[in-house]
């Protein structure tokens, strides 16, 4: 064999090794970005193999084959049995480091359950989440709006987008934070906290995703139409139908006209009944009131549930204009005839 031959041969092998050890080295590192915690538990008794293949089971390893040969090549031989925190973003020598040392065997920590309803705002969750944990509402709220904060979270979340980053949002993650009931540890993090909603959030809109791919509205119009009805009506067909007249007064280059986005433009809550008529013609970036106001608020004004956002999605087939709600039932009436619609004023005002 002549001694090119030998080179190339020996450069293929070399090529081959690289590769080899490359694709070794990716499959150590860790799943995710994310830190949710997962709990895992190796019996007495468990062999390597059974807890590799646990851990690919439960999404903490990329690789079982080259979780088992970094056991051989570190000399991992005991594995201990016990109950272990572990984060999806622990790397498999992190992971398999803690599982041979019992360093991490979980001693149980309290927890808390806290319902974050629909129509709430930002300020609402923070304030909840700061009553039953160990964060302090003070701390968290600015937090939550820094940029530092929100990038990851960006490159995490397929709906989140430089949308939220606008400065003239009041609270960039308004609207996106699923309304359900959360189990949190007292001592949780805002960043675990929040990626635990979004988590939520994540799993609810890739359910619907199809069609939010085929609105002409981006995700952030979506949310922002959403939590507009989920604050104007109670129900799904009210909601479509306020949908359709959102869509109908932005196609007729008018301004939507919704006390809803006044109050939350001064910060006020609707249930307080309270907005002064200054108030209500305030030039802020979520007050449709104003007459030269067109188009979508900045942003949400609430976090609205599933029934809004699949209202949002499906308008109702209707040509209404204008609608009105009855003061001692919430019940709306919808029309296309603005003397109609004064006339719903001194009958349900």
């Amino acid at each position: 064999m002549n001694k090119k031959k030998l080179f190339i041969i020996l450069g293929i092998i070399v090529g081959i090794i690289a590769l080899l050890i490359g694709s070794y080295i990716i499959m150590l590192k860790p799943v995710s970005t994310k830190d949710e915690m997962v709990t895992f538990v190796v019996k007495k008794g468990d062999s390597k193999n059974v807890v590799i293949n646990n851990l690919k089971e439960a999404k903490l390893i990329k690789s079982k084959y080259a979780t088992l040969v970094y056991i051989i090549l570190s000399g991992s031989k005991n594995l201990q049995a016990g109950t272990y925190e572990l984060t999806r973003n622990m790397s498999t020598q992190e992971i398999i480091g803690s599982l041979a040392s019992g360093e991490v065997i979980m001693v149980k920590k309290p927890t808390v359950k806290i319902l974050f309803r629909e129509g709430l705002t930002i300020k609402n969750y923070m304030e909840l989440l700061a009553e039953n944990t160990t964060l302090e509402y003070d701390t968290i709220i600015k937090e939550i709006n820094s940029k530092e904060f929100l990038e990851p979270l960006i490159k995490d979340y397929w709906f989140l987008t430089d949308d939220i980053l606008d400065d003239k949002i009041y609270y960039a993650l308004e609207g996106y934070l699923f309304p359900e009931t959360y189990e949190f540890y007292e001592d949780t993090t805002l960043n675990q906290a929040i990626r635990k909603m979004l988590d939520i959030t994540s799993k609810k809109l890739t359910e619907i995703k199809d069609q939010i791919d085929n609105s002409k509205y981006s995700v952030h119009e979506i949310l922002t139409i959403a939590s507009i009805c989920e604050k104007e009506a109670k129900n799904y067909e009210d909601r479509t139908s306020v949908a359709q007249v959102i869509n109908t007064r932005i196609e007729k280059n008018m301004s939507l006209g919704m006390d809803v986005t006044s109050y939350y433009g001064v910060g006020k809550e609707l249930s307080e009944n309270n907005i002064t008529s200054k108030e209500l013609e305030d030039n802020n970036p979520y007050n449709t009131r104003v007459v030269t106001f067109l188009g979508l608020p900045v942003g949400p004004i609430c976090n609205p549930g599933l029934m809004s956002i699949k209202a949002a999605l499906n308008p109702s087939d209707t040509n209404y204009i204008y609608f009105y709600a009855d003061i001692n039932t919430g019940k709306l009436h919808f029309t296309d005839n603005y003397e109609e619609f004064k006339g719903f004023k001194k009958i349900y005002g």
